[in-house]
């Protein structure tokens, strides 16, 4: 039972890492886009 639930809360350690930094990769690329979108609707007002 003890070597079940290691592999059980290896698994979940994992996933939650690999999560978090999907997550944050996502966010990343996101508010990126955003802030060109932000500069080049800027760029548009002032011509």
């Amino acid at each position: 039972m003890d070597e079940q639930l290691r592999i059980i809360l290896i698994i979940i350690v994992s996933v939650s890492i690999f999560g978090l930094l999907v997550f944050v990769f996502v966010k990343n690329y996101i508010r990126n886009k955003i802030n060109n979108l932000v500069k080049e609707e800027k760029k548009n007002k002032l011509k």
